[in-house]
């Protein structure tokens, strides 16, 4: 299968990297060029608990020598989801799919906009991965990847997509209701990230910290009860639940705090900013989620200008 991914930072080179040593013909899509250069000089380097292996892979900086795809997999941040969109729309072909496993609320819509429905699948990963320098990432951990249709569509079509990943090791099962499990992610986002990138802490010391701990239960409650507002189903644990994920994942940083670290744009709007405009839309208060994005937003202010 001819298969594009557009955005390949840790995530995007990862499963690229996965699907390309299963012979698929994989192209990453990005706009740095160093990380373009090195991929395609010497390789992906991927780092996995202390053993490095090279995956021959094909990198570019721009669409118009790609071609057509049958897979198009989106991993940008956020705030890029438009652009990409449209990209995608010139390289998938007339039957192709495009896949986005990225965080946050509304990406699947911006696609959709684009693209019509029944072409756009989402989903959400539990495989970490971390970008060491041009053409080199850590694969940091594996867990479930599930997808589903973003509207009602032909189901086969996810499912040839989940049988893919199946193929390349990448463990994947496919949902009736995708719209819940993206929630679900939501909610640990919006548990974790800001808190971690406003204060300089790891993930794990969110449980250490009393006030860290209570933050992120009362983001997390406020928007369990938007989403609910919204007819989604979420699960009634999903305060403790985030903080599992948080010991769980104690050592990262997470990738908002990577953000913030390094003076990138963060996907605040898409997190904590899209609980409050939801909420906003439905006459809901949602004072912790509007305090955190505001002052993400301030910070994120100060070193972008």
């Amino acid at each position: 299968m001819k298969i594009v991914v557009i955005g390949a930072g840790a995530m995007g080179s990862l499963f690229g990297g996965l699907l390309a040593e299963q012979d698929n013909d994989v192209t990453l899509l990005d706009i740095w060029p160093e990380h373009v250069d090195a991929i395609n000089t010497k390789g992906l380097q991927v780092e996995r608990e202390g053993d490095l292996r090279t995956v021959k892979i094909h990198a570019a900086t721009t669409p118009e020598t790609i071609g057509k795809a049958d897979l198009a997999i989106v991993f940008v941040k956020s705030t890029q989801t438009a652009q990409a969109a449209q990209t995608a729309a010139k390289l998938i072909s007339a039957t192709g799919m495009v896949l986005t496993l990225q965080n946050g609320m509304g990406n699947a819509d911006i696609l959709t906009e684009t693209l019509g429905g029944g072409r756009v699948l989402a989903g959400t990963t539990s495989h970490g991965a971390t970008l060491l320098g041009p053409g080199m990432i850590r694969h940091a951990g594996s867990g479930v990847t599930t997808i589903g249709l973003w509207q009602k569509a032909d189901s086969t079509k996810a499912q040839v997509t989940a049988d893919l990943f199946n193929g390349a090791g990448i463990e994947t099962i496919v949902a009736a209701d995708v719209r819940s499990l993206i929630w679900e992610k939501l909610l640990i986002n919006v548990g974790i990230n800001a808190i971690t990138a406003l204060t300089g802490i790891k993930n794990g010391q969110i449980i250490d910290f009393p006030a860290a701990r209570r933050l992120s239960e009362m983001a997390v409650q406020e928007a369990v009860e938007v989403a609910r507002g919204r007819g989604i189903c979420v699960r009634d644990d999903a305060a403790d639940h985030v903080l599992e994920v948080a010991r769980a994942t104690a050592a990262n940083r997470s990738s908002m705090g990577q953000d913030v670290d390094n003076r990138r744009q963060t996907e605040i709007d898409a997190i904590n900013g899209a609980v409050v405009k939801y909420a906003q839309n439905a006459g809901r208060k949602v004072p912790v989620n509007e305090t955190l994005a505001l002052l993400v937003e301030t910070l994120q202010a100060h070193y972008t200008r």
